[in-house]
């Protein structure tokens, strides 16, 4: 090799050793607007979600009848045949477990879909049969560190007491004491307030403070102090003291 191809190549390599990498922000720079108007999704059909969770594969095996379409200003569903002729064992129950999950499509799937189910007709009846494997399944998204699962869960048990009334009541010892931590949470204090009053609302007699409470007389003497509302003790209330049964719910 000629001295002048040696010095070529040497100069070529010297180049390309020292260009910068494109930076994080010059990658930044090139992001789409749409970026910010719609949430990063996954691809449901792809291999390596496919055992992400229950949900997930269950969503990508076609096992939820509907999927979702994407608008300008907001999403929906599009169910493959009217949600009324959808039995709500297992989708409901599917669903109820699938409000846990953090990531879209899932997200919004899991919760719209499990509204819509109880918007339609004789959803009470198709759901008194399973509604301890709803409030389960209702359980893991309140208890989840996830602020927005959360809020989804409490979203759920907010629509299923309002289509099965008292029906939830039994159910509620295990479903609200998940509630009392998030009390002192700012961010969650204001819709854990409303949540206790229409369940309370929707479920006829049943004492929200006292299932937060050991029993009925403390609860009670504790909200009377407060100014007689049931859910005001449990908003004051900083800490609130683990649950040993409901007395004369």
């Amino acid at each position: 090799m000629s001295a002048s191809s040696r010095g070529q190549s040497s100069s070529t390599a010297s180049r390309s050793k020292t260009s910068p990498a494109p930076s994080a922000s010059a990658s930044a720079s090139r992001a789409k607007p749409s970026d910010k108007l719609n949430p990063k999704t996954i691809d449901p059909f792809a291999e390596t979600q496919r055992s992400s969770s229950a949900f997930a594969a269950i969503y990508s095996k076609g096992g939820i009848p509907c999927r979702l379409v994407h608008g300008s200003v907001k999403h929906k569903l599009q169910w493959e045949r009217p949600p009324e002729m959808i039995p709500f064992d297992p989708l409901l129950i599917t669903l109820a477990e699938g409000l846990k999950e953090t990531r879209h499509p899932y997200t919004f799937v899991s919760q719209e879909g499990f509204k819509e189910l109880l918007m339609v007709p004789g959803a009470a009846e198709k759901a008194m049969p399973i509604l301890p494997k709803l409030a389960a399944g209702l359980k893991g998204a309140l208890v989840h560190a996830d602020g927005g699962v959360f809020e989804r869960g409490l979203n759920g048990l907010v629509q299923l007491s309002a289509v099965v009334g008292p029906a939830l009541n039994i159910h509620l010892k295990n479903l609200l004491t998940s509630l009392s931590k998030r009390l002192m949470d700012r961010k969650h204090k204001d819709g854990v307030t409303t949540a206790l009053q229409k369940l309370e609302q929707y479920g006829g007699k049943v004492n929200v403070c006292a299932i937060l409470f050991h029993n009925v007389s403390e609860g009670m003497k504790y909200c009377i102090s407060n100014g007689g509302s049931k859910f005001t003790c449990i908003v004051q209330k900083v800490h609130t003291p683990p649950v040993q049964g409901i007395e004369g719910v």
